[in-house]
């Protein structure tokens, strides 16, 4: 009995094949609002994952086992400070000192950087000879930041507490920053011009494997007394703690009550600082993708609904055009759930092959995406599978009422019907 099934199966598929082949231009047009669907919701779900991979593996690097402290929340805000956030009292560099007491922080590293409130952020350059660099991600920072952060040095070294003391005209750069000022040539001991000021390059970072915005390859970075000496001005600090291994959440319970009573909050009050983590970073990146992904989700179900009226349409024609032959077939012994299923079995066929071509489609886009390198692209296994099922869904939907109008034909009528 299931052989004779998949036999009949498999002759329906057939059938719904010879269809397809012999009415090529009206089938490619039915199925087009289910490639585009298909190849929409694959190309989406591969570009989020990754992003999401890239940008996890970014903020590990960081250091798993470290916490980012900042008078706000850090991560991922897209401008939506409240008032009371844009006007809370910047950390200092004396937080950092106290947080390097506690018992469950290994190590402190503190920036200094612009002040981030209602005004926009200064842009500045590098520069050596004729080569010039805007977009620099240019920082105060004290001695224990490549420790704390877990850089590697490619040539060089790290500046010490000593020159940071001295308030030393030295310099380090990220592995893009350097090979665009100095190419062909090290750049240690040589000359750079940053905002008109002249510092002397003591080392090079590795290149990053992945970067994200605010931290980067083109990082150009001064002891912190350096910074301040040029830039009294700019008291922002963002501090980075690094915890014991096992001990980030004692560490991190230590450091908020810690800043609790530096900054006088009283205990019915909420913090007016904001304590993160690689892991809490990337969480907050998963929520927002998971957002834009339901988003894509709606936009993508309105096409494949598209797609179903059209699969709906093709199949009620192909009713009216068969009918002598469901005639035949009755007339020969055919039932009614044999000629439904015949219908379903083309339907699905139909969407299937278009769900089959939306997922060649949307791996070509992903193959180009990362050999352009424009965004980073990862095809999930099931995503494709569930792309190809609910493709094959959609004709089975929409190919319900065509198949109950086909089975419910009079065989009679069906046979005179021209």
């Amino acid at each position: 009995m299931r052989i004779l099934h998949a036999s009949l199966f498999a002759e329906d598929v057939k059938m719904a094949l010879e269809t397809i082949r012999t009415n090529k231009a009206r089938s490619i047009l039915t199925v087009l609002g289910v490639v585009i669907g298909v190849t929409v919701a694959i190309v989406v779900s591969s570009v989020l994952l990754g992003l999401q991979e890239n940008i996890q593996a970014s903020i590990n690097e960081f250091g798993v086992d470290n916490l980012f402290i900042f008078k706000f929340d850090p991560g991922f805000h897209f401008g939506r400070l409240t008032p009371e956030e844009r006007t809370r009292k910047s950390l200092t560099y004396e937080d950092g000192m106290a947080m390097k007491e506690l018992p469950a922080i290994k190590d402190v590293a503190v920036q200094a950087l612009p002040h981030i409130g209602d005004t926009p952020q200064p842009v500045r350059s590098a520069r050596h000879k004729s080569h010039e660099l805007n977009n620099i991600i240019f920082r105060g920072v004290t001695a224990s930041f490549a420790d704390v952060e877990s850089s590697k040095m490619k040539e060089g070294r790290f500046f010490t507490d000593l020159e940071d003391l001295h308030r030393a005209e030295v310099v380090v750069l990220g592995f893009d920053a350097a090979d665009t000022l100095f190419p062909n040539e090290s750049p240690i001991d040589q000359q750079l011009l940053v905002d008109g000021n002249l510092y002397t390059v003591i080392g090079v970072f590795e290149k990053k494997k992945n970067s994200i915005a605010g931290r980067g390859d083109n990082e150009v970075l001064i002891p912190y007394r350096t910074y301040r000496k040029h830039y009294p001005q700019d008291d922002e600090h963002v501090i980075m703690a690094m915890a014991y291994p096992g001990m980030k959440n004692a560490a991190e319970d230590e450091v908020r009550g810690l800043l609790r009573t530096r900054r006088r909050v009283s205990p019915k009050n909420p913090d007016n600082f904001g304590i993160s983590s690689a892991e809490q970073l990337g969480q907050q990146f998963r929520d927002i993708m998971s957002g834009v992904f339901t988003l894509i989700v709606g936009i993508v179900s309105i096409g494949l609904l598209v797609g179903g009226v059209g699969v709906m349409n093709i199949m009620l024609m192909s009713v009216t055009e068969r009918t002598r032959e469901i005639g035949v077939r009755k007339a020969i012994g055919a039932r009614k759930r044999d000629i439904s299923f015949q219908f379903l079995t083309e339907a699905m066929t139909l969407t299937g092959v278009g769900g089959i071509l939306g997922v060649l489609v949307s791996l070509a886009i992903s193959l180009l995406l990362n050999l352009t390198h424009l965004v980073p692209s990862s095809v999930p296994l099931w995503a494709v599978l569930l792309g190809v099922a609910v493709a094959g869904s959609v004709g089975l939907f929409f190919g319900i009422y065509p198949a109950m109008k086909a089975a419910r034909l009079d065989p009679v009528v069906a046979l005179r019907y021209e």
